[in-house]
């Protein structure tokens, strides 16, 4: 099992050395680690945290009811995450999407639909013209490096917000596509430039990848939880991880490096960091990163998103022909629900959404305020029954004093190509970097996560082989 503190209340003593040490026991650490283990390399990784696991995070309600907090879901071509699912035999089941969906609107109107909108929906065909669009400009996108495209200079000066008032006429199907970005990227069209979400849109395959249930990335779950592969991994590299320790330093100005954390300092031949952009700023380099280094983990912004769990004795609106999926485009402060009742259906759990602008109104209010507002969205929805939940449990990510936001940190305009070539992954001498903003397939999820510490790995093992 992971270290923390010892039965005595004392932090077990740091090693003085080590060949690899990594910053961070979220997926993408837990990643680099594990493939280093796997090649006989040992290594220590220092968390800051309780827990391993970063922006994943499982845990059951009061009433035993399992929840994941954090990211959740995984599908058929995430091969990296399935791979260890696979390995540590952590099971998944399908997303509940039986029933009919609902979408309510800036006017009032809900509606009730099955397969990818109502009939005569309103803006599906700009939706659909537009998305087709986007996955036609994404093939133009090497997502080894993205600012290499011809049209690099001008996609990372355009905002999405402003692609799609340039290029989408139907004012329904630009709220369409606002709440996708919201939904995908935790941000608001305006704050992300054109060529990130063509990268992002190319790392996974296809823009229905990212939207889509069934065959894509909202498919299954984990029987256990997203966080069951991550604790068995750290189970599996056992002491090595190291709990309630967090890097408040790396000196890597001589020949070997040195981590300062609460615990004690530490050498090492050399470090991958792991952890989020803010998170990675905030630890003090001697001497300071190269300026493309710094200057895009200053200009990557972590999303805006809060998810909210609602639990109910029983999954009621199934029996009203519901799936529980709801998309809103009106001013409510879910964007989107979904079904997140556990597989046998012993319990019903509804799971919302709050992103950018809508989290920065709902969070303002206190306890009550946000429970009262969020209740009254889900009443509308799936009817009375959806006012007298038996528990309500909130996780607002920009709160998370180890994140500060979710899902994932993406640049600003204009980062790209500013500081991309060298600042987004380049090794700084010893210094590795991981992290699912990191990685060129299915960046921004758990599976991107456990490529880019794999990918670190790679590189510390062929710096240690010379």
């Amino acid at each position: 099992m992971p270290q923390s503190l010892s039965p005595s209340g004392s932090m077990p003593a740091l090693p003085a050395t080590v060949p690899v040490a990594v910053v961070g026991a979220g997926y993408a650490g837990l990643s680099a680690a594990l493939s280093l283990r796997d090649e006989d390399v040992p290594v220590l990784v220092l968390e800051g945290s309780d827990r391993v696991g970063g922006r994943i995070w499982s845990r059951r309600t009061e009433n035993g009811t399992l929840i994941d907090h954090g990211g959740q879901w995984v599908g058929p071509t995430q091969h990296r995450i399935l791979a260890w699912a696979e390995r540590f035999g952590c099971k998944t089941f399908p997303t509940w999407d039986t029933g009919d969906h609902l979408e309510a609107w800036h006017d009032g109107t809900v509606r009730r639909y099955r397969g990818s909108g109502p009939d005569e929906a309103r803006g599906a065909d700009g939706y659909a013209e537009a998305t087709a669009r986007i996955d036609e400009l994404a093939r133009r996108v090497e997502v080894s490096d993205p600012a290499a495209a011809a049209e690099a200079e001008a996609w990372d000066s355009e905002t999405v917000h402003s692609f799609f008032e340039r290029t989408v006429g139907c004012p329904d199907a630009r709220r369409r596509l606002a709440l996708a970005v919201q939904g995908v990227w935790a941000m608001e069209p305006r704050e992300i430039s054109l060529l990130h979400l063509l990268f992002y849109v190319a790392g996974a395959g296809g823009f229905a990848q990212l939207m889509d249930t069934r065959n894509a990335a909202q498919d299954a779950r984990f029987h256990a939880g997203a966080q069951s592969p991550a604790l068995a991994a750290a189970d599996h590299l056992g002491a090595a991880v190291r709990l309630r320790c967090p890097v408040e330093a790396i000196d890597w100005s001589g020949e070997s490096v040195r981590l300062t954390t609460t615990a004690g300092e530490v050498r090492a031949e050399r470090v991958i960091v792991a952890t989020p952009p803010p998170a990675t700023a905030a630890i003090r380099f001697r001497p300071g990163l190269p300026t493309a280094r710094a200057r895009w983990l200053q200009r990557s912004v972590m999303g805006d998103v809060a998810k909210v769990h609602v639990v109910y004795p029983r999954p009621f609106w199934r029996e009203d022909g519901l799936s529980g999926i709801a998309s809103l485009y009106g001013e409510d402060a879910a964007g989107v629900v979904f079904d997140n009742s556990p597989p046998d259906g012993g319990a019903g759990v509804l799971v919302a959404f709050v992103y950018g602008d809508r989290l920065r109104r709902w969070s303002r209010g206190d306890d009550g305020e946000r429970r009262a507002c969020m209740l009254q969205t889900l009443t509308r929805l799936f009817g009375p029954a959806a006012a007298e939940p038996a528990e309500y449990v909130e996780k607002i990510w920009p709160h998370d004093p180890w994140v500060g936001g979710g899902y994932a940190a993406n640049p600003a305009p204009g980062a790209w190509v500013a500081h991309g070539a060298a600042g987004w992954r380049a090794p700084c001498g010893p210094l590795h970097w991981a992290g699912t903003e990191t990685s060129e397939v299915w960046n921004g999820y758990i599976d991107g996560a456990i490529r880019s510490g794999e990918r670190a790995a790679r590189e510390v093992l062929a710096s240690l082989d010379q």
